[in-house]
């Protein structure tokens, strides 16, 4: 076969030579031609690579929701292969086609070299046998394949979307194997190579030209998905050199190991960052003061006050479990009840256990607004009981329920703590002295919240009445937005600090329970404000917080709208000159506003002081009944 291919190509290169006198520009007219003969092949292999970037959306989303689950990753990956029509070994067609072509030629060259022929010698000399000049092909035929590379990278429509570590694999490769043949092959063939590589880019244009990639993939979804599963394959990524020991590395194997190494967990909660222990501390608390049970406590800030409180309670086990490594914790989780605030368990990549199938995940919700606006849809469809704070959260789960055809979870009706302990610590502290009535403005932090779409109109509307202005950020917002909080401080550094003070320090919550009048947007702070301390608030109406756009089939009015005329005042930005006179009626009123907010608070909240107990009672039952159900499952099997 490859006498014939020799004998084949021969016929190819010969005219090429008699045109233009000189081998060189043989070779060079040869590989023109091959790569002209090879045009469809490098077309189907377009096609082939765009289909790849096609599902490659659906494949991240894939690997974001199966993170860490290589097995079922692979499975799906089979599938989606399947569903484009892609398959991936097509892409080693076009090398086979050169190792082959790479054969027929060696005879061809052989067969030019050997007769000895004025001109030839620098064409069949081999660096490894005859050194001299001829090393200088090795390297421009590694030089060919790092300009090949570095275009591919750019061009190629599957290469370009591959990580740092894939492109520098593939073209890492090819340096490698463009060096090694260049040292072992005579110099014409290093250079019929050499073109080779050169002119894929000119190829790879041209399908460019032929096949448009834009026309076929949906750019955006994939920028989107790819971001998105960027931003967790960055969990916890290392923050010390390669070359330095990481001690939160070595912390987190050891904790991962104690908490495998300790057997009979009745109870385990898991909080993302240390402020969510205070969704968790009521009911915490009852557990350690009416039980013996111990807290099984992980968490995913190396800084959880956990930890401190673990000092003074022997009982409190924390364990800390980055955000990656608890991907593979919780898929192996064993425990009889697991408490969590995080949304959509099993419905991304924190899963519920696969060697235990009987845990009771019990959720926990750190707001007292609605199930359907701000969340996704089915951000709770994985757990088996909620804590409800109140009857409206009842109700929109279960009209999900129904909706959606999901077996009924079991609903508690629990309360919330954290209003709880806000409101006891707000009844004993002093009022603080002030000739000046206060009014905090404290938005949410996404697109579009106050800071960005009228802060200034609704500062320049409070001024000169009389009032000390505080504009408090969301902590989010400063460190996203950095350049346009310092902006906009600028804008208004003239006046006194008595008059417009911009908070930059959030360790203390005095400005808000304070404060007399609270100005927000979207964000759920006026729950804590107005429930705690009975004062109103005014709302903004930038554009609305929504999580699920399908909120409306619940046909239930989230209390996130209609909340905003009940214990305060719904102002667009377009009515800010009104805004003075809002703020004088309700600061005119205070007892009215009390009376109307407490009415609200009683109605929307369930076991108003009782948060605490009620979730720590439930759970030790909860912890009880499994107990219970193993013994009778043990004298059974007897």
């Amino acid at each position: 076969m490859l006498d014939a291919l020799a004998h084949l190509f021969s016929y190819v290169v010969q005219p090429c030579y008699d045109l233009t006198g000189s081998w060189w520009m043989a070779i060079l007219l040869f590989t023109v031609i091959i790569k002209v003969v090879l045009l469809p092949l490098s077309l189907w292999c377009q096609w082939n690579s765009i289909v790849m970037v096609r599902l490659m959306p659906d494949l991240n989303r894939v690997k974001v929701k199966y993170f860490g689950d290589q097995e079922t990753i692979g499975e799906k990956q089979n599938e989606l292969n399947k569903k484009y029509h892609y398959h991936p070994l097509l892409s080693l067609i076009p090398l086979a086609v050169q190792v082959l072509i790479l054969f027929g030629l060696v005879e061809v060259i052989h067969g030019i070299t050997d007769g000895g022929a004025p001109g030839t010698e620098f064409l069949g000399m081999v660096p490894a046998e005859d050194g001299g000049l001829s090393w200088v092909m090795p390297f421009l035929a590694a030089l060919s394949a790092v300009v090949m590379g570095e275009a591919q990278n750019r061009i190629n429509p599957l290469q370009r979307e591959q990580s740092r570590m894939e492109k520098n694999s593939t073209n890492g490769l090819s340096v490698l194997l463009s060096l090694v043949l260049g040292i072992y092959v005579a110099a014409g063939m290093a250079f019929y190579w050499i073109c080779s590589n050169l002119m894929s880019i000119a190829v790879q244009a041209l399908c460019n030209v032929i096949v448009k990639p834009e026309k076929y993939v949906d750019y955006p979804d994939l920028k989107a998905t790819k971001d998105e599963l960027e931003g967790l394959n960055n969990l916890n990524a290392r923050k010390t050199p390669w070359y330095k020991p990481d001690p939160l590395s070595k912390r987190e194997r050891q904790d991962y190991r104690r908490f495998f190494d300790t057997v009979n967990k009745h109870i385990v909660f898991y909080s993302e960052r240390s402020g969510f222990y205070k969704y968790m501390q009521g009911a915490i608390e009852w557990l350690l003061e009416n039980s013996d049970i111990r807290i099984h406590y992980v968490t995913s800030d190396s800084d959880d006050q956990v930890f401190e409180l673990a000092k003074t309670n022997p009982r409190i086990m924390p364990y800390y479990i980055g955000e990656k490594k608890l991907i593979t914790l919780m898929m192996k989780l064993d425990c009889d009840v697991c408490v969590m605030t995080l949304e959509d368990l099993d419905n991304f990549y924190i899963k519920r256990s696969y060697v235990r199938k009987d845990v009771k995940y019990v959720f926990m919700f750190h707001h007292m607004t609605s199930t359907h606006l701000v969340g996704r849809e089915g951000a709770y469809d994985n757990y088996d009981a909620l804590l409800c704070a109140g009857p409206h959260q009842l109700a929109e789960v279960r009209r999900a329920e129904e909706l959606r055809g999901l077996p009924h979870k079991e609903l508690v009706k629990c309360g919330y703590d954290l209003l709880d302990r806000q409101i006891a610590e707000y009844a004993k502290r002093q009022k603080p002295k002030s000739d000046k009535p206060t009014v905090l403005i404290a938005p949410s932090w996404q697109e579009d919240c106050i800071l960005d779409s009228c802060a200034e109109e609704l500062v320049d509307a409070l001024l000169g009445h009389g009032y000390h202005v505080i504009v408090r950020p969301h902590p989010e917002y400063t460190k996203r937005y950095h350049a346009r909080w310092e902006a906009l401080q600028s804008r208004f550094s003239k006046y006194p600090d008595d008059e417009l003070h911009f908070e930059n320090d959030f360790s203390s919550s005095d400005s808000i329970f304070d404060s007399d009048v609270l100005i927000t947007d979207w964000s759920s702070i006026f729950c804590e404000f107005s429930f705690a301390t009975l004062k109103p608030c005014v709302f903004i109406n930038t554009a609305m917080k929504v999580g699920n756009p399908n909120w409306k089939l619940l046909e239930m009015e989230p209390v996130d709208i209609s909340l905003r005329n009940q214990v305060g005042h719904a102002l667009d930005p377009a009515d800010l000159d009104l805004l003075p006179g809002i703020v004088s009626e309700m600061l005119a009123h205070p007892e009215a506003w009390r009376k109307k907010i407490e009415d609200v608070r009683s109605k929307l909240i369930f076991n108003l002081g009782q948060g605490g107990s009620v979730a720590g009672s439930y759970l030790l039952e909860c912890v009880l009944d499994k107990q219970n159900s193993r013994k009778e499952d043990d004298s059974e099997s007897r």
